[in-house]
């Protein structure tokens, strides 16, 4: 079985977790005996050459429309489906702010984009997305895919919502490297809190830092600045207070160190799929403290501290009762046991032939 992977045209210059998802899918499947090639979504593709089409982060629609329209392939799609809309009508400044409160969420990430089009020259797939818009190229795509790929059941709930879905699809949760992320059980004992993940002000690292302000927790933030967030960035480094260290992006392995000391790893994002960090944390060892929005409930169930990403003063209790427990191996098992790469590749194995069975049909 040949396989062409497709994804956003900067997934390496600005890595996130689609990145890891799609690197580390790509590398069990081989194993697998699945032949993968990994494209950016601005490369041509020799669509003939593979059994099936495989399409990672519909949000960045733009990206996909085109090879949506013309692979004449069975398509798999990791949707990757992200809400922002809470984040840009409450807490985000500036412009996108301001339209937020006026206009639909598709619309926003219409003008997003044409931001993007217009101020930084990044291109979009086809000149259909200006037609289409961004709520209507994500119809597009949707039509076309074979069978939809979430990675959790609460992905799935909100893509039926928000497009009327009735695809066929299998739940692929995210992993982790086991064979990476393991605990280091003759560390020292357990200490400060961590926080890994892009600064940004979608992953709220500025009110995790009020949190932690004028108390005796240590917080180490890890994480590259994303491109259009230096002036977030510059909030955080001025409220941070002397128990704040900034480290910039670090490679999986290099975290390892940061994961095996800590006693608590803290994501109080507005929105997150899974929180791939969160995942390795807790393999690791951590306590985690997430916020109660997206999907983070399927999958850390009643093994994590939950806040509320607008409240300093739940961050805060989070924090403290996470802080004061014990570390939770019922955690670090459910994790083991559910999500790691292994076993999404598995399924994802599973669910590509169930497409071409079904494409066979056709």
């Amino acid at each position: 079985m040949k396989v062409a992977f497709i994804i956003r045209p900067n997934v390496h210059t600005i890595p996130g977790g689609d990145t890891v998802q799609m690197n580390q899918t790509a590398k069990e499947l081989q194993k697998l005996g699945v032949s993968v090639d990994i494209f950016t979504s601005d490369k041509k593709i020799d669509y003939s050459c593979f059994d099936l089409i495989h399409f990672f982060n519909i949000t960045d629609c733009e990206d996909l429309l085109y090879h949506a329209l013309h692979a004449k392939k069975p398509i798999a799609l990791s949707s990757i489906y992200v809400d922002y809309r809470e984040y840009d009508r409450h807490h985000r400044t500036g412009v996108i702010n301001l339209l937020s409160k006026i206009l639909p969420y598709h619309q926003i990430e219409y003008l997003k984009t044409l931001a993007k089009f217009v101020l930084k020259r990044e291109k979009v797939s086809t000149p259909l997305y200006w037609i289409k818009g961004h709520n209507g190229s994500i119809r597009c795509i949707l039509e076309k895919t074979t069978l939809l790929l979430p990675n959790s059941q609460n992905e799935y709930s909100r893509l039926k919502n928000d497009f009327n879905v009735n695809l066929p699809y299998h739940v692929i949760p995210n992993g982790f490297d086991p064979a990476l992320f393991y605990e280091n059980k003759n560390t020292q004992p357990r200490k400060g809190i961590l926080c890994v993940g892009r600064i940004e002000g979608r992953k709220n690292q500025l009110n995790l830092i009020r949190a932690v302000n004028k108390t005796t927790y240590n917080l180490t933030l890890i994480g590259q600045i994303a491109p259009n967030q230096k002036g977030y960035y510059k909030q955080c480094l001025k409220e941070a207070g002397p128990n704040v260290k900034f480290i910039d992006y670090l490679p999986q392995h290099k975290l390892l160190h940061f994961y095996n000391q800590s006693k608590v790893h803290a994501m109080p994002s507005w929105f997150e799929t899974t929180g791939l960090s969160n995942l390795e944390a807790a393999a690791m060892g951590c306590n985690l403290v997430i916020a109660n929005r997206g999907d983070v409930m399927d999958y850390f169930e009643n093994y994590a501290y939950y806040c509320a990403p607008d409240s300093v003063d739940s961050i805060k209790e989070a924090i403290e009762s996470a802080y004061a427990a014990e570390k939770n191996d019922s955690l670090k098992e459910h994790v083991l046991s559910n999500f790691i790469w292994e076993i999404a590749a598995a399924k994802t194995l599973k669910a590509y032939i169930e497409i071409l069975k079904h494409y066979d049909t056709i």
